[in-house]
């Protein structure tokens, strides 16, 4: 199938949130409705680091994907990097190219930034997502570590 990716509208919300949901459904996750409004919002918003939605839209209309990406400096390099945080392709759709597309898209507006790196996480487990990105990125050798902070 064709799509056309484009950036992510306010008039978009109802259908972005199925998907992000859906997006957090698949990662095992929850976040309060207060937070997945502050992400739509900062989505829409223009400050410099603030993050970026696409979409992918099929033929006829439908948005199909969502990704969401952020630049940011970085202490290694003189130019930003951009991190492609978010990726959802709605499960009826998948390999039928909206996620090669989304990111495709996230590549040219980083490279249109002077980007040096365009990276990436995903979880083990996630197969199919992996095929995809096997094919579109180099895989890193890097494990990701984390702290969550303490609570009260």
């Amino acid at each position: 199938m064709a799509y056309t990716v484009r950036p992510l509208e306010e008039a978009d919300k109802p259908r972005w949130r199925e998907l992000f949901d859906g997006y957090l459904k698949f990662y095992k996750t929850e976040l309060s409705d207060e937070q997945i409004e502050l992400t739509f919002q900062r989505l829409m918003g223009d400050f410099e680091w603030d993050p970026k939605g696409l979409v992918a839209v099929n033929g006829e209309g439908c948005i199909d994907g969502i990704t969401h990406y952020v630049f940011h400096r970085s202490t290694w390099s003189p130019t930003v990097y951009c991190y492609l945080e978010d990726l959802f392709v709605d499960p009826a759709v998948r390999g039928g190219g909206a996620g090669r597309e989304l990111i495709m898209a996230v590549y040219e507006r980083a490279d249109a930034k002077g980007a040096t790196r365009t990276y990436w996480a995903t979880q083990e487990f996630n197969y199919p997502g992996r095929t995809l990105y096997d094919k579109v990125a180099d895989k890193s050798p890097f494990i990701q570590y984390r702290r969550t902070p303490k609570q009260g």
